[in-house]
């Protein structure tokens, strides 16, 4: 029987990436003034805090092209990509809609394992598997906002 987290990350998930179906490349790339990122990032923001939170602190190998983590990384920002090669908007929509089905095959029967704890940047200390991925919810409902919002900004111009 599938365990109410996953269905919570596939429900959120698939919210996200409803926002971005059918979306420009080119659309993906717009930051308003008021926004330090664009559509892109937060969705390579997402994977990778994912693969992060379901995978790599828990000594599981991670999906990230050699790339992802200096583009989409805590703290990076599009204004400092430069002229790096960029997934296309179609690309991070495949790996975002295969992450969660991974997460699942990885984790199944696995949440309640203790970890050794560890503290988000936001001062939360983890130490189960189960409350890896429920940061995962929180996180990615934060980034789905500010996708709905930059969203609006594209169509109102």
């Amino acid at each position: 029987m599938e365990h109410y987290i996953f269905k919570q990350l596939r429900f959120v998930r698939e919210n996200t990436l409803s926002q971005v179906v059918g979306m420009k490349d080119e659309e993906s790339l717009f930051i308003p003034k008021v926004f330090n990122n664009n559509i892109k990032w937060n969705l390579g923001h997402i994977y990778v805090i994912q693969e992060k939170f379901g995978f790599q602190i828990i000594g599981e190998e991670t999906k990230l092209p050699n790339y992802f983590m200096e583009l989409f990384s805590t703290g990076t920002k599009p204004i400092d990509w430069g002229d790096q090669a960029l997934p296309t908007i179609q690309e991070l929509i495949q790996l975002l809609k295969n992450q969660i089905d991974r997460i699942e095959q990885n984790l199944e029967g696995r949440l309640d394992d203790v970890i050794v704890p560890y503290t988000t940047s936001t001062g939360l200390t983890l130490s189960t598997l189960k409350e890896l991925i429920s940061f995962c919810l929180y996180h990615e409902g934060m980034h789905f906002d500010a996708i709905k919002s930059i969203k609006r900004m594209i169509q109102n111009n």
